[in-house]
């Protein structure tokens, strides 16, 4: 795209647009297992196409063990669990989050610490983990912004140096890696969402990735209200009863089967987000405009990091009058009535409420075709 003349060309569709910042993925695959589930007559948690969500998660992730769950939220939670965080011990997460993260650990006693991000990927800046460890750290929560790995390496080299648990929070990643390897499968636990507004996606839906064998038994009792079921399904005890701490977290029949309608699309559908996400990019590379990422992970966001947060309101609101819908993100948790009460921020806040304030994020999904992506590149290079 070397003429830039291109983008300011009225040679555009003459129809009125309207743009949604998001629509959920529908392959057509779906009906047909949903159906299928119907059929079976059995609706309930760990069924026959909840087993094979896990077995292709499995063989995508390459973890251990992947147990289905109603959110990557109760995903989180289970993580909690198995994690045995107690009263008064500290978890470590960047502030530029989402509550879930936080909210699984507060549950079971625990305070956050809060620290900052790197300002190119959003992500926790891996250098200032160290400095907020303390004696009673138990976890490090690392979130993968926008299906972009934080620094693993980095991460898992501290995390065995103190003797701390690695949670990756991959709900933006399914298809996304780090090395070759699947973000989430890399430390001790991680988790995936399918939530409507994921690359793939079953309504409300998750899966919590078991990558160590010491929680793979407790994991299935916690996922079973904390009872021994499982075992009482493989034959191996006569009557299942309480035996640990657990809750109702295992995923319907319905949500699986559709599920597994789109997991079989996934190289399809994330290349399309890709492809997408590449086009946004060839625009501001072309215009030299800073302040955008130079990585896709797997297509889930693309985003643009203004000067100023009036620049960014500017943009949204001008957006908006084009029937486009561009929005922000994260609220940094540290600024929050509950982050104040439940947790602190360790050293200095130099990029996250700056990147809150000054972030947008475009739309990009697979309702869009390159055509919306020149409507929207067109409606922003106006205002430039």
């Amino acid at each position: 795209m070397k003429d830039l003349a291109k983008w300011s060309s009225s040679d555009r569709r003459t129809e009125k647009i309207n743009i949604p910042f998001h629509t959920p993925l529908i392959t057509g695959y779906e009906q047909k297992f949903v159906l299928e589930a119907i059929q079976n007559k059995y609706l309930g948690a760990e069924g026959f196409f909840s087993k094979k969500c896990s077995t292709f998660l499995e063989n995508l992730t390459e973890s251990k063990k992947v147990i289905m769950t109603t959110s990557c939220t109760d995903a989180l939670e289970m993580a909690a669990i198995l994690s045995d965080i107690k009263e008064g011990d500290e978890v470590i997460m960047a502030s530029y989050n989402f509550v879930s993260a936080a909210n699984a650990f507060v549950l079971r006693g625990a305070k956050i610490r809060f620290i900052d991000i790197d300002p190119i990927t959003m992500n926790m800046d891996a250098n200032l983990i160290e400095s907020a460890i303390s004696q009673k750290t138990k976890v490090i929560v690392a979130m993968h912004y926008a299906g972009v790995p934080c620094d693993m390496d980095k991460i898992m080299k501290i995390a065995n140096q103190y003797q701390i648990l690695v949670v990756e929070d991959a709900a933006h990643c399914i298809g996304a890696y780090y090395k070759d390897r699947h973000l989430g499968s890399i430390g001790h636990l991680g988790t995936l969402s399918f939530h409507e507004t994921k690359n793939i996606q079953c309504g409300e839906g998750g899966a919590l990735l078991v990558n160590d064998d010491r929680f793979i038994d407790r994991a299935q009792i916690i996922r079973d209200k904390g009872t021994d079921r499982t075992n009482f399904n493989l034959g191996i005890v006569k009557k299942y009863t309480w035996v640990d701490l657990g809750s109702s977290y295992g995923l319907s029949e319905l949500n699986a089967a559709f599920l597994y309608g789109q997991l079989n699309q996934i190289k399809e559908v994330n290349n399309v987000r890709i492809r997408l996400w590449k086009q946004y990019h060839t625009f501001f590379s072309d215009l030299k405009i800073t302040g955008i990422p130079d990585f896709h992970g797997n297509g889930h966001i693309f985003f643009w990091k203004f000067e100023t947060e009036k620049e960014r309101d500017k943009m949204i609101h001008h957006l908006k009058t084009c029937n486009i819908i561009g929005v922000s993100h994260y609220e940094p948790l540290h600024l929050s009535i509950a982050g104040k009460k439940f947790g602190r921020f360790s050293g200095d806040d130099k990029f996250t409420t700056f990147g809150a304030k000054t972030l947008l994020r475009l739309p990009l999904h697979n309702g869009l075709d390159v055509d919306a992506i020149e409507d929207i590149i067109q409606a922003i290079y106006k205002v430039l």
